[in-house]
């Protein structure tokens, strides 16, 4: 099936005027750890998957190697149905359980084949949300071109075959309300709303949209609640907006118009947006509040369609079990930023505490990267984060099992950005099925040592230097609560590097505001231990 999606020439050749900036993508080649993935196919992505009973079931098989690929899926639920030229699972399954499904790969190089756990239930992001969000780059500017060709660059960059699915559109789409259901409505940037879901989900991708239960959102568009029932807003109808529809502040203070609505329109917008396709949403207000997460939540569940429901920003821990209860996501921060300053206090400083309400299906979120070129619709530019801080970034959002949304020019993803998002070994600790978040283990003044449990038994050890100056770090494995002799494996160079017994220190050095990402095993296993407890001296483990 194909899709087309005309736009008018002058909003293309504004968009591209606008944005056509004289940035280069500095050369960090020398840093790139990752190997590049082996011509021979490799299934990535996730162990376990989720949707509800009756919903639309959309999965694109991450798979790397040389291309053409063909794909296969062995045990497949009733209602699911695979293509496979494009390794994409579509359809619906009726009868909740869980289904162990045999995906195979083949190119004429070799086979691989993976397990995937599709559990019908009653959550959906049963591991966090991967995927990009127009915000951090284009801002307010984002248009239905710039988002479809994020889409198309997701696949043709590789990402899509690590498991990178999502492609959300931020604030800035909006118009007025009005259509069949008297929901919001796009602006002239987005001609076309279903036929680019429908482009989106011919990839094999997921499609996310924005709003906010205040009455205007932060960029100041028309949000999901109202004075009235019309579902009109004075500030429209006085004419104090732009051609977009957006407020314009030099005739009203923003400020004047978020506040709640007495009239709440999040059904009305959930049903233009299951028309459109929508899988995504991204409601955004401060301070959270339970009645208007909850309104949208019911919204969502009467619609019958798995849509993610990810709430923003800056949630407070007092609310904690009713945003476990309603939401799917929720931000922990207020805004992230490209600078060492953002990053190490949204990341070491501020997510410990939301540790107990981190679960399959319920992701605290950090927020979103900030990797490659941004600019936040103003002026563009390269992360000011250096090559070692965004190794800290990602690592520290794997351990931290956080949704991880790119937030950059897809159009120009340079090498040693793709190296930091394509190494499936980082991404499986972000993804582990057990949906632990890792926690600080050790706490100095000038570095922290972060432990996660995995499903398999290992655990996930990182190493930050949160100093300026570099240092020697390390763990001795039964003070990390593991017995006998462990293997230590580099993941973000894919090897394993030492054999260490329990009682032994293990000490490697770590650049300033860097870290080494590592993964022990055995861990935790189910053997016998034979031996004294008291002295650590066991002997080679038995099993029963």
């Amino acid at each position: 099936m194909k899709y087309t999606i005309c736009l008018a020439l002058a909003v293309l050749i504004s968009t591209a005027s606008a944005f056509t900036q004289d940035i280069k993508a500095p050369d960090y080649s020398a840093y790139i750890l990752t190997p590049k993935a082996p011509d021979t196919p490799r299934i990535n992505g996730p162990k376990v998957c989720g949707g509800r009973p009756g919903a639309d079931f959309l999965y694109r098989i991450p798979a790397t190697g040389v291309r053409p690929m063909t794909f296969a899926a062995e045990g497949l639920p009733k209602g699911l149905k695979l293509d496979g030229s494009t390794g994409i699972i579509t359809g619906k399954v009726k009868k909740a359980g869980t289904y162990v499904v045999t995906l195979k790969a083949r190119n004429e190089l070799g086979t691989n084949e993976k397990q995937l756990r599709i559990i019908i239930g009653d959550r959906v992001a049963l591991t966090p949300p991967l995927g990009w969000n127009s915000w951090n780059c284009w801002g307010n500017s984002v248009s239905q071109e710039l988002v479809e060709s994020s889409a198309k660059a997701m696949v043709e960059s590789g990402l899509a075959d690590y498991g990178w699915s999502y492609v959300n559109i931020d604030d800035g789409w909006q118009g007025v309300r009005g259509g069949e259901y008297k929901a919001i409505q796009p602006n002239s940037k987005f001609p076309d709303m279903k036929a680019l879901g429908e482009y989106i989900h011919s990839l094999g991708l997921k499609f996310g949209i924005y709003s906010t239960p205040w009455v205007s959102t932060y960029a100041s568009h028309i949000g999901s609640s109202c004075d009235n029932p019309e579902g009109t807003y004075w500030w429209v109808e006085q004419g104090l907006v732009d051609q977009y529809y957006k407020l314009d502040r030099k005739k009203l203070d923003k400020e004047k118009i978020r506040y709640y609505g007495e009239y709440s329109f999040a059904a009305n917008d959930v049903k233009q947006w299951v028309d459109w396709g929508v899988d995504y949403l991204k409601y955004d207000w401060n301070l959270n509040d339970v009645w208007w997460l909850k309104d949208m939540r019911d919204a969502i569940d009467a619609s019958g369609r798995d849509i993610v429901y990810s709430i923003s920003n800056k949630a407070r821990v007092t609310i904690g079990p009713q945003l476990k209860l309603y939401a799917d996501c929720w931000r922990t921060s207020t805004d992230i930023r490209d600078n060492w300053a953002s990053i190490s206090d949204i990341g070491f400083d501020t997510q410990d505490r939301w540790a107990g309400f981190k679960e399959p299906g319920r992701w605290p979120d950090a927020d979103m990267l900030v990797l490659g070129k941004v600019g936040w619709g103003r002026k563009m530019r390269w992360t000011q984060l250096t090559p070692d801080e965004q190794y800290t970034h990602i690592s520290l959002w794997a351990m931290l099992a956080s949704p991880m949304l790119i937030g950059c020019d897809m159009s120009m993803l340079d090498d040693f950005t793709l190296s930091l998002l394509c190494n499936h070994e980082v991404l499986d600790i972000n993804q582990d099925p057990l949906g632990v978040q890792g926690v600080k283990q050790t706490v100095k003044d000038d570095y922290y040592v972060y432990i996660k449990p995995l499903e398999d038994g290992s655990l996930a050890v990182g190493l930050f230097n949160i100093s300026d100056k570099p240092q020697m770090i390390g763990f001795i494995p039964h003070k990390l609560g593991l017995f006998g002799e462990q293997t230590v494996r580099d993941v973000w160079r894919q090897k394993d590097i030492a054999k260490v017994s329990q009682k032994e220190q293990w000490m490697t050095e770590v650049a300033p505001h860097g870290v080494v990402l590592l993964r022990l095993s055995p861990g935790t296993t189910g053997e016998k231990l034979v031996g004294s407890f008291r002295d650590m001296n066991f002997q080679k483990t038995k099993k029963e």
